[in-house]
C-alpha cells in the first residue's frame, strides 16, 4: 500500500535508505522501481550493468534502496516512488508506494569565526584550536545591561534589554521546503541536561531579523528546566534566528564545549513519542576568562575613597590625569570602608554594568585565606618558552612551599578554575612566607622597548643592602628613613642590626627560589630582570614577612608611567636615595616614576599602591582560539 515519507536534508543531497527484503511480500524474488523525475535512487548491491531499475532485479536479503532528492519540495508529498515485487519476473505480488517530501534543514553558527553565520559549514559540529581551526565561540554573559538593577545577566531568565543580544552568539535555522510540513511532523531544538547548566537559548520572533526593538520578541526557548522545545517551521526559503547565551566559564567539571541539536520528528502511531528521523547539531566553545598584563594599554583606573587616603588619592588622580586615562573613584557609600580595590570582594558588584562583569567561585568546606585575593593573582606578558608560545602570557599565583605540610594555599576551587581556562597556563610561586601572602608584594612587570618587550621587577633585600652600604661608605650613614613619619631610623642603625639582616637573608632566599621558577617558566635571562631595593621585616607572632618601608614593587603601571609607593628613604642632598635608585633602574627603559604617598593609609595596613588600585586594560589583539593546543 502507499506510504508517506519525508526526506530532510542538511544539504541538497540526502539519502533515505530502505531494506527492501523487510517490506516485501512473502515469496518475493524480484523487484523493480519507478519514480518521478525529482527523485533519484540506486540499489546496493548494484544492478547488473546496463539493466534499468524499471525492469525486475534480483531481490536478496542485502538489497538496499537508497533514495535522494536534489532539491527541496514545493508541496508536501509532491514526489512519488513505487517498488513492485515479483514471485517470478512476470508474477507481480505487490506494490509499495512512497509519497515523498524533501525539506532542506540546516542549523548554522559562525563556525569559521569571521563574524558571519555561514550556511551549513562542514565543521559546525566540531571544535578545533589553532589558526586553521574551526568552531563557534560563545561568551559568558556576566555583565549587566543595567547600572541600577545590580544583577548579573546570567542570573536572569529573560533578555533585559535588546543590547544584551550583543553578549550572545547568533544561531540561525535555515529551512527550504513546502509552506508547511506533512501532518504530524515538527522541528525540535534540544540540549542535554549537562549542557543546560552552561547555556540558554532565546528565539527572535520578529520576522525582520534586523529589527530588534522589543524585549518580548525574544522568548526563552531552552534552559535547564526545558531541555527541548518545538520551534516553528516557517515554510519556503526561511531563516529563524536564535541567540545563545553562555552561563559559566570553563572549570574543572566543564571543558567549555556545548552542543545544540535540531531534530525533525516523525509522528508515531497511537500514543508513542515522536521519532527523530534527522538531527543536525552545532558546537560552541565558551570563551575563557582571560587576564590582562601590565603591558597592555590602560583604559580606566579604579580606586577607593576613604576617610584617611586623601594623599593617596591626590597622587593617583594627578598621575592618571597626566597619563590621559579615565579615573573612577568608588566613594565610601559604595565601598563601605574597603580601600583594597585590587582585592575587595564587594566592589565588582558596585561596578557591575554594561560590558563590566565578574565571576565568583565559592570554597566548598574549605578555609579561605588572604592568598585567595587578587593581589595574589598576576599574569605575565606574552612569552615563548623552549619554543612554546604563550601569546596571552601566563597566570601567576602564590601558594605554600611544596614541602610545607600546613602552609596556606590559594583555595582549590579557584586554582581549578584558573587551570581550566587553558589559554594562560598558570605558574605557582611560593608566597606563603609573607604575612599577606601575595605575589604582588615581591614582583611585577613593566613594559620595555627592547628584548622581550618587558622587564620582570623583583624585590631584593640584597639590592637594598647594596644601596645602604654605598650610602654609608660615602659618608651618609646618619641619613634617616621615615622622616616626618615619627619612626626615623638611620642607615647605620639598619646596617648594624644583625637580626634584621638575617631576616632579610631569609627573605632573599625565598625570592631567589621564585626567581628561578620564573626564569624557567617564562624563559627569562638575568638581563630580563631588575632587582629593586626593598627590605622586609619578619613578624615574630607569625614568622612571616612584611615590607619594612613602602614596597616599591607594588606599583601601578599605566603605559610608561609608573605609580610607585613613596619609600621615605634616607635623604641625601635633598633627595630620597631609594627614589634616586629606582629612577636610575627604570628611566633608561623610557619609564616615568611617580612616587605616591600611601604610607599611613595603605603601607601601615600591609598594602600599597597596587593593592589599592585596579586597571581596566584593552584586550589582547591576539585571538585566543588561535592558540595551538
Amino acid at each position: 500500500g502507499p506510504y508517506k515519507d519525508i526526506l530532510p536534508s542538511d544539504f541538497f543531497f540526502h539519502l533515505c535508505m530502505y531494506v527492501l527484503y523487510r517490506c516485501s511480500p512473502i515469496g518475493s524474488k524480484f523487484f523493480s522501481v519507478k519514480c518521478t523525475p525529482t527523485v533519484q535512487c540506486r540499489v546496493v548491491p548494484a544492478a547488473v550493468a546496463g539493466d534499468s531499475l524499471f525492469s525486475p532485479q534480483t531481490l536478496t536479503r542485502n538489497s538496499v534502496l537508497f533514495i535522494s532528492m536534489g532539491a527541496a519540495s514545493k508541496l508536501p508529498n509532491e514526489s512519488k516512488l513505487s517498488v513492485k515485487f515479483y514471485g517470478s519476473k512476470k508474477e507481480a505480488l505487490g506494490n509499495a508506494v512512497l509519497h515523498l517530501t524533501a525539506v532542506e534543514i540546516s542549523l548554522d553558527v559562525d563556525a569559521d569565526r569571521d563574524g558571519i553565520v555561514e550556511k551549513n559549514n562542514s565543521n559546525k559540529a566540531s571544535w578545533k584550536w589553532g589558526p586553521n581551526g574551526h568552531g563557534a565561540v560563545l561568551l559568558v554573559n556576566c555583565d549587566s545591561e543595567s547600572y541600577y538593577k545590580k544583577r548579573v545577566d546570567t542570573e536572569k531568565e529573560e533578555i533585559s534589554k535588546v543590547s544584551d543580544l550583543k553578549d550572545m552568539s547568533r544561531m540561525i535555522l535555515r529551512t527550504s521546503g513546502p509552506t508547511q510540513l506533512p501532518e504530524g511532523y515538527k522541528l525540535s531544538l534540544h540540549i542535554t541536561q549537562t549542557d543546560a547548566e552552561s547555556v540558554r537559548v532565546f528565539r527572535n520572533k520578529n520576522k525582520n531579523m534586523l529589527l530588534k526593538l522589543f524585549m518580548q520578541d525574544y522568548p526563552l526557548v531552552l534552559n535547564k528546566e526545558q531541555l527541548a522545545a518545538e520551534v516553528p517551521y516557517l515554510g519556503g526559503n526561511s531563516e529563524l534566528e536564535f541567540f545563545v547565551e553562555g552561563l559559566r566559564f570553563p572549570d574543572k567539571d566543564f571543558e567549555g564545549l556545548v552542543t545544540i541539536s535540531l531534530s525533525l520528528l516523525e509522528p508515531s502511531a497511537q500514543d508513542f513519542p515522536e521519532t527523530p528521523i534527522f538531527t543536525d547539531k552545532v558546537v560552541f566553545r565558551v570563551a575563557p576568562w582571560i587576564m590582562t598584563p601590565n603591558t597592555l594599554k590602560p583604559v580606566e583606573v579604579f580606586v577607593c575613597s576613604t576617610s584617611d587616603n586623601y594623599e593617596f588619592l591626590k597622587g593617583i588622580r594627578k598621575m592618571v590625569q597626566s597619563s590621559g586615562y579615565k579615573l573612577k573613584i568608588c566613594h565610601e557609600y559604595m565601598n563601605r570602608g574597603d580601600r583594597w580595590m585590587q582585592v575587595c570582594v564587594d566592589l565588582p558588584a558596585f561596578l557591575l554594568g554594561p560590558d563590566f562583569g565578574y565571576v565568583t567561585r565559592y570554597a566548598q568546606a574549605e578555609e579561605v585565606s588572604s592568598l585567595d585575593s587578587f593581589g595574589n593573582l598576576e599574569v605575565s606578558p606574552p612569552v615563548t618558552v623552549n619554543g612554546k608560545n604563550y601569546p596571552l602570557g601566563r597566570i601567576i599565583i602564590g601558594v605554600a612551599f611544596p614541602t610545607t605540610a600546613h602552609g596556606r594555599n590559594m583555595t582549590k576551587v579557584v586554582q581549578d578554575f584558573l587551570w581550566a581556562q587553558k589559554v594562560q597556563e598558570p605558574i605557582a610561586l611560593y608566597s606563603d612566607w609573607l604575612v599577606v601572602g601575595h605575589v604582588d608584594e615581591f614582583m611585577t612587570f613593566v613594559p620595555a622597548p627592547d628584548r622581550k618587550g618587558f622587564r620582570l621587577l623583583l624585590a631584593s633585600p640584597d639590592a637594598a643592602y647594596t644601596v645602604f652600604t654605598n650610602l654609608q661608605n660615602n659618608g651618609h650613614g646618619k641619613a634617616k628613613l621615615f622622616q616626618g613619619k615619627g619612626e626615623e631610623i638611620s642607615v647605620n642603625e639598619i646596617l648594624s642590626n644583625e637580626e634584621f639582616r638575617a631576616e632579610n637573608i631569609y627573605v632573599q632566599s625565598c625570592i631567589d627560589w621564585n626567581r628561578d621558577v620564573l626564569k624557567k617558566e617564562l624563559g627569562l635571562d638575568e638581563d630580563d630582570i631588575i632587582d629593586l631595593p626593598i627590605l622586609f621585616k619578619v613578624m615574630a607572632e607569625e614568622n612571616r614577612a612584611v615590607a619594612y618601608y613602602p614596597d616599591m614593587v607594588n606599583m601601578i603601571v599605566l603605559g610608561t608611567n609608573l605609580g610607585i609607593p613613596k619609600p621615605f628613604g634616607p635623604q641625601v642632598n635633598g633627595s630620597c636615595a631609594l627614589e634616586t635608585e629606582m629612577r636610575s633602574l627604570l628611566e633608561p627603559l623610557g619609564l616615568n616614576c611617580t612616587f605616591i604617598d600611601d604610607f599611613a593609609s595603605y603601607h601601615k595596613l600591609l598594602g600599597e599602591v597596587h593593592c589599592g588600585s585596579n586597571v581596566l586594560r584593552e584586550p589582547f589583539a591576539f585571538k585566543w582560539w588561535n592558540l595551538e593546543m
